[in-house]
């Protein structure tokens, strides 16, 4: 980011038929990866004639090498405020991914913002991070935040309940931002819970999906800390954040932070500003939401109106000025704190040769939250069970992408128009 560089982040678990047209439309000059992706990574850049490819933890492409050279310095030209540092990549209306560009100066807000509702003290925190860095909660508290308040950060490999509880005698960790409840469901399930010192912890910080009321309770009385919880996406970040100090709410994402505008609007036309406790689309405007889609202009004029960020989430303001998000105007379907957008999975469905129509849907899901459902009608002839298709689906999309239901109808139900009636088939009606 120093070098005036913009990052791209890429879930390793992609598959390639998941991961090309994501680099297509970054056009990237260079793919940085670390030693167990080098052969993939070659392979792509050679496929996508990708100029060079970076590999850290070889030789002297090491931290350890960078931070014991005195002779290495920062670039002399620092980026400006409105110069891209990074996209995050979200579902778009047609089912395309579309990246949301993120400047410098929204990095800056999104500490500046997220430490005025979340307290956080500079130079004694030890934050622990184990939400993955494509996504946008666990890259700013792993790649922004620590570093904005001269934090000591814990990282573990990768998430395994047991080992994360292990950070936290080990490290006296004083706050966890441990991210969709998933995280937390996984790690009061492991026994040794029941043992884990969390007397340092202040702080527990959740984002990415609502947290059920159970958990939150279950939380607080297994570690003596309350959960926190906030809102963002991948557009930006914080939307509300439930305060460190003062009054709290369950199942509410919280309060507006400074130098924020949320209004909740009608869905028809987006215009109307709705009373107190009336449901409808948020909107948002402020230093920390994207402007811009990269090569994406019709879905930037749809989302970006006026100065307003769209964000398609239902919600209310209640009388105290805390947001309730209810239920989502697209389709998206939330596995675990991420996004899943059904147009991606329809469109491998499609591609089975005994599917005649498909439909992916979201259902509900204790540990997950939601998971993916696939609503299928057969060609003429055609036989197909339920663990072929899952199998099918597994060569093609990351596992949380991948349907962990399927049923077989001789026909999906149509709206008015003719299309497939999604809410239908979600038992909406």
């Amino acid at each position: 980011m120093a070098a005036r560089g913009q990052i791209a982040p890429f879930n390793p678990a992609y598959t390639d038929n998941e991961v090309i047209p994501l680099m297509r439309d970054c056009d990237p000059l260079v793919v940085v990866c670390s030693t167990q992706f080098e052969e993939r990574a070659q392979a792509l850049a050679t496929k996508l004639d990708i100029p060079h490819v970076m590999v850290l933890g070889t030789g002297e492409q090491t931290i350890e090498e960078w931070s014991n050279n005195p002779a290495m310095t920062l670039p002399e030209t620092m980026p400006q405020t409105g110069d891209k540092a990074a996209m995050f990549f979200t579902g778009g209306t047609t089912g395309i991914p579309k990246g949301a560009e993120h400047d410098h100066a929204m990095m800056s807000a999104f500490c500046r913002l997220t430490e005025s509702l979340w307290s956080l003290d500079f130079d004694s925190e030890r934050i622990l991070s184990v939400a993955p860095m494509f996504h946008i909660w666990g890259h700013h508290f792993t790649n922004v935040m620590p570093i904005y308040l001269r934090a000591t950060l814990v990282i573990v490999p990768k998430y395994k309940p047991e080992l994360v509880l292990e950070q936290f005698e080990r490290h006296s960790i004083t706050v966890f931002a441990g991210g969709p409840p998933a995280i937390y469901m996984g790690l009061m399930g492991v026994p040794s819970i029941a043992q884990t010192d969390f007397s340092a912890l202040k702080y527990c910080l959740s984002g990415g999906a609502a947290c059920p009321g159970d958990l939150l309770r279950a939380w607080e009385e297994k570690t003596g800390c309350a959960l926190l919880e906030g809102g963002g996406m991948s557009e930006g970040a914080p939307i509300a954040c439930n305060p460190t100090e003062g009054m709290r709410k369950p199942t509410s994402i919280g309060i507006t932070p400074p130098l924020t505008k949320l209004d909740i609007v009608d869905i028809e036309t987006g215009t109307q500003v709705l009373n107190i406790n009336e449901r409808g689309e948020l909107r948002a405007k402020g230093p920390q939401f994207t402007r811009s889609y990269r090569n994406q202009p019709e879905e930037t004029e749809n989302a970006v109106r006026d100065g307003w960020l769209y964000t398609g989430d239902i919600g209310y303001f209640d009388e105290d000025g805390f947001l309730f998000l209810v239920d989502r105007k697209k389709e998206l379907i939330m596995v675990g704190g991420f996004n899943v957008y059904p147009r991606e999975v329809d469109e491998v469905l499609h591609g089975h040769p005994a599917v005649h129509e498909a439909a992916a849907i979201g259902i509900p899901d204790d540990f997950l939250g939601e998971v993916v459902k696939a609503c299928v009608s057969l060609k003429p002839g055609q036989k197909l069970n339920q663990d072929d298709l899952i199998s099918y689906c597994a060569q093609q999309l990351v596992d949380y992408k991948v349907p962990k239901v399927v049923e077989i109808l001789e026909e999906l139900p149509k709206t008015g128009s003719a299309k497939i009636d999604k809410l239908k088939l979600r038992g909406l009606r």
